[in-house]
C-alpha cells in the first residue's frame, strides 16, 4: 500500500518550475504586446523576380 503513495519529488518540482517559468513567459508576452502590438493580419507582398528584358 505504501508503494501506491510514492511521490517523485523531482518530477513535482519540475512541474512547479515549469509553471512558474510559463507564467513569467506569459507576462512578458503581454508586456511586449502592449508595448509593440502586432500588425493585424496584413498580407505580405510577395517578392517576385524582376522581369528580364
Amino acid at each position: 500500500m505504501s508503494q501506491d503513495n510514492l511521490i517523485d519529488f523531482g518530477a513535482e518540482r519540475a512541474k512547479r518550475i515549469h509553471d512558474i517559468k510559463d507564467k513569467r513567459l506569459d507576462e512578458m508576452r503581454q508586456a511586449f504586446e502592449q508595448a509593440m502590438p502586432l500588425a493585424k493580419s496584413k498580407k505580405k507582398k510577395s517578392k517576385s523576380k524582376p522581369k528580364k528584358r
